[in-house]
């Protein structure tokens, strides 16, 4: 095998990974066609590709890198763990001291009452993990019925047979069905659902799916209740006020479990340490992975509050994975733990960054091709519209325009993803103020490119 490296030429590396690397959310053929974007180094909030570009990396990877890129002592920590302990599993009433440590870690930075923690590699685990726990808790109250969970349309917990099950995406269930057992509920989508109604009064109409949903099934049979404090991948979908108070009276109401997915609003990343502090929620579990190491290493966790846990403890609970719990993961998340402290980050972006972020992406409204702006914390959308002052949307294919404009995004040096015709950022929480007017500096040039290509293309028109 020849020699790869960041100094081989692009082309190669792209029709050498065109040839073996099948790529998630991607079709391959058209990959093939255009070639993949090789990222090659990465400091702070900024990307480096084979080309040379230098990429302002408005989406944090994955959600994810929420500490910036470049934080030397997590590799320095990675390789002491494995030098002392690269490895052992935590079953058979065994441990180790890294894992003792982040668990301790957890329950510490988790208000109230989740003092609890199962490991796991990934989002999508931690979520399998979620929905065996909340039906193994049912059996163990002796309720062994309760076995629905109740989810959203167009949310999304992870891409696994249980995690996308849970989550709503419509694309995803059409490739292999989902498991038996789940059932969703319309998202609290005004922009794009709300018609007539105002905010407050759609907030409270798709909360009550929730109590129409528990009564339909039967409250004896329902098992949890799942949702993002934000949806993320579902385009920065932000709830009306009235939305989340209203889902809680419900789970309290009927008893049943509630599960918040913190896996992208944890961390940070809302201005508070976990995204239903910021939505004044209170969850029985919560799941959380990206930000508990900054995505420099595979690892998540399933927080969960004492009721459950003290159910849970009570038999064997025949779940796990071979890397739950992993020394050298563990030893990492807690480095970005301290970093985090160290810089004082959730408060940096609470007083500070959020709200300077907040005001620049606001002024993005005044664009003729933006109708909505939304910012919760670091996570931001704003959604594209062919008429001025109106919620109608295009004519073409949802994401035709949506699209569009993310490559004049990406030819601007700027990640910036779409969700249909929504484009939405959630850049690492280190950003500066410099950075964030550099932002929307090149996301307000994107816009007016992608402005006068879709009036070229004649797809400025409304359905």
């Amino acid at each position: 095998m020849n020699m790869i490296s960041t100094q081989t030429p692009t082309a190669e590396l792209q029709a050498l990974d065109s040839a073996h690397h099948m790529h998630p959310f991607t079709n391959g053929d058209v990959l093939a066609k255009r070639g993949a974007r090789v990222v090659t180094r990465a400091e702070g909030v900024w990307l480096t590709d084979s080309e040379n570009h230098r990429i302002l990396d408005a989406m944090s990877g994955l959600w994810c890198v929420n500490i910036g890129y470049g934080h030397d002592s997590l590799a320095e920590v990675a390789a002491k763990q494995m030098q002392e302990l690269p490895y052992y599993n935590t079953f058979f009433m065994t441990t180790h001291v890294p894992v003792i440590q982040l668990a301790n870690k957890l329950a510490e930075i988790a208000p109230g009452d989740l003092n609890h923690v199962f490991f796991a590699s990934s989002g999508s685990e931690a979520n399998d993990t979620n929905l065996r726990m909340v039906r193994a808790y049912w059996q163990a109250k002796g309720e062994p019925d309760r076995q629905v969970v109740i989810g959203r349309k167009n949310g999304y917990h992870g891409s696994t047979m249980a995690g996308m099950s849970l989550g709503g995406m419509a694309g995803m269930h059409k490739q292999g069905g989902i498991i038996p057992g789940i059932h969703h509920i319309n998202q609290p989508n005004w922009w794009t659902e709300g018609g007539d109604m105002s905010p407050e009064e759609f907030g409270l109409a798709r909360a009550r799916e929730l109590e129409e949903a528990i009564l339909e099934i039967g409250p004896e049979k329902v098992a949890a209740f799942i949702g993002e404090p934000v949806q993320g991948a579902g385009g920065v979908i932000v709830a009306p006020e009235t939305y989340w108070p209203e889902i809680q009276r419900i789970v309290d109401k009927y008893g049943i479990l509630f599960i918040s997915d913190e896996v992208i609003c944890g961390f940070g990343r809302t201005g508070e340490w976990f995204g239903f502090q910021a939505m004044g929620t209170k969850p029985d579990i919560i799941t959380t992975a990206k930000g508990l190491s900054s995505g420099y290493i595979p690892i998540a966790a399933s927080i969960v509050n004492d009721k459950v846990a003290a159910a849970i403890d009570s038999v064997e609970f025949n779940h796990g994975y071979t890397y739950s719990g992993h020394p050298v993961a563990c030893a990492v998340a807690l480095e970005n733990l301290r970093i985090m402290e160290e810089l004082n980050l959730v408060d940096y972006v609470k007083n500070d960054i959020a709200p300077y972020l907040a005001e620049k992406w606001h002024s993005l409204g005044d664009h003729p091709f933006v109708g909505e702006t939304k910012i919760v914390g670091m996570m931001a959308s704003l959604a594209l519209v062919p008429e001025k002052g109106s919620r109608k949307p295009f004519e073409a294919a949802p994401g035709t325009v949506g699209f569009m404009t993310r490559e004049c995004c990406f030819g601007n040096d700027l990640i910036m993803r779409h969700v249909g015709d929504r484009m939405i950022i959630a850049p690492p929480l280190v950003i500066t103020r410099d950075e964030v007017d550099e932002l929307i500096a090149r996301a307000r040039k994107s816009l007016d490119e992608a402005y006068e290509k879709v009036k070229a293309a004649g797809l400025m028109k409304s359905a």
